[in-house]
């Protein structure tokens, strides 16, 4: 794996046979750069390959925020449709790389958890939250973009269709009783030490069972929720990236005011 990429913005350690991906942009509340998705996805293939590693463990660095979601300068420069396919190409590959990782996948989830940062946590096999996670996809009243056919899959798979068009919809972020509620979370603690003692407890824990056990029960739930794929979705990213409103809502979003929505 290349460590020099994206290497100091996603930081990855590990003891004992956990590794630990620490989402390392807290000024920015770790929003994502393309970098970063790639390095993630090295670090989940590089735990494929290597089976010393039985856990990963994913947090973000700081006291704000999960992750943000695709830091919105990342989009300045697109210009084509094919920017928006291959955009949604990458952010695909690399949650289909983390959703399928041989070992458990635990996100430790505190403060804002967004947009793509919400798409990673809801790739992750468990997820822990704190009571002050808020967990969302406010792309409707942000950027005006839409979520890939496999993220929408995902997505429905794990909380059902209504809660998906609920949080889509609203654009509101869920806290962290809703959260437990509805399948986001699996746990709530109380604040981020406590999040890492917890996340720290159920690595060790998994790291201990049986890995083709681990592995296999996770082999089988993936084959009973089929994926539709990005090309069967590829009209509806092309509408909404492509639109008017697209880089209507980027230039609001970057200067700070409200989009005026235009449907088109």
């Amino acid at each position: 794996m290349d460590q020099a990429v994206g290497a100091e913005d996603l930081v990855f350690e590990r003891v004992d046979g956990i590794g630990r991906i620490t989402f390392n942009r807290p000024q920015a509340r770790n929003a994502f750069t393309f970098a970063m998705y790639e390095r993630l996805a090295a670090v989940c293939e590089e735990a494929n390959r290597d089976h010393s590693l039985k856990v990963l463990v994913l947090r973000g660095a700081g006291d704000k925020a999960f992750a943000s979601g695709t830091d919105i300068n990342q989009f300045r420069e697109f210009r084509t449709a094919q920017d928006a396919i291959d955009y949604e190409n990458r952010i695909d590959r690399v949650l289909t790389t983390l959703e399928q990782c041989r070992v458990p996948t635990i996100a430790a989830i505190n403060g804002f958890c967004t947009g793509g940062g919400a798409g990673i946590a809801a790739a992750c096999d468990l997820r822990i939250g704190t009571r002050s996670a808020k967990i969302g996809f406010p792309i409707a009243r942000t950027l005006g973009n839409c979520l890939s056919m496999s993220n929408v899959s995902r997505l429905t798979a794990l909380i059902g269709a209504a809660r998906v068009k609920d949080l889509i919809f609203t654009a509101r972020l869920v806290d962290a009783a809703e959260a437990l509620s509805v399948g986001l979370l699996g746990e709530v603690v109380e604040d981020l030490a406590a999040l890492d003692r917890r996340a720290d407890e159920v690595a060790q824990l998994l790291a201990g069972h049986a890995p083709l056990t681990l592995t296999a029960t996770k082999q089988a739930v993936a084959r009973l929720q089929r994926r539709l794929t990005r090309d069967e979705g590829e009209d509806l990213i092309l509408m909404c990236y492509t639109s008017q409103d697209f880089r209507e809502g980027l230039d609001a979003f970057l200067n700070k005011r409200a989009p005026q929505w235009r449907g088109q």
